[in-house]
């Protein structure tokens, strides 16, 4: 296996237990305006982008623009379900303290939230301010900036880090950026997904096993 000089983690579904807690939340807000879709088009669709990408796919499905207000309402509701809810990765713990590469977490979502559910995972100690937003520069997956960003700030070219992530849209971020990318497979149900990444792994215990964390 290559050898890697850094880590970079996405952060929704890899470190932190939220993708199907958060989606949910926007299912449920979309479908009180008549969106009528589920967990799993919201899991196919939505994972993994930009919060405004996924309201514009909601205001063409009921055409008509949602409430101004959508994106507040939706960060109050999540965060209650996360404050309540929300869990590391089983298993992301492990990795995390086995580690001997610098890693950091690049995420779709804006440093408040990443911050905040580190902490409430109780991660927030292995990345202190290793952290890196779209919201930061202003471009979104599948766009590569962000890992750009990212690797660029920790001091490393592409080829010398591994991506985690778990959605295609990351996937797709992170190749087209040059980097390798294994990809967690356990909530992932996008047909191309494991066509975009370097390798797949189903349970954090297994990238413990490919990252040779002995």
């Amino acid at each position: 296996m290559k050898d890697y000089n850094c880590v970079i983690f996405d952060c929704d579904g890899v470190l932190v237990d939220s993708e199907v807690l958060g989606n949910q939340v926007f299912v449920d807000m979309a479908n009180e305006h008549g969106a009528g879709i589920d967990i799993s088009y919201a899991m196919k669709h939505f994972k993994g982008g930009f919060l405004y990408d996924s309201i514009r796919q909601v205001e063409a499905i009921i055409q008509k623009r949602l409430p101004l207000e959508f994106e507040k309402e939706y960060r109050r509701r999540s965060y209650e379900i996360f404050s309540n809810h929300l869990k590391p990765v089983d298993g992301i713990e492990q990795v995390l303290s086995k580690l001997t590469v610098p890693f950091c977490v690049a995420s779709s979502g804006p440093q408040e939230k990443i911050k905040r559910n580190l902490a409430t995972a109780g991660l927030s100690s292995f990345f202190k301010n290793n952290i890196f937003s779209c919201y930061d520069i202003g471009k979104w997956k599948p766009d590569p900036a962000i890992y750009l960003h990212a690797s660029k700030t920790m001091g490393y070219s592409p080829n010398e880090c591994l991506v985690i992530e778990d959605s295609l849209k990351g996937a797709k971020a992170a190749t087209s950026g040059g980097f390798d990318v294994y990809g967690y497979t356990q909530l992932n149900e996008e047909p191309d997904f494991e066509k975009e990444v370097t390798k797949t792994f189903g349970q954090m215990e297994e990238l413990i096993s490919l990252l040779k964390l002995y």
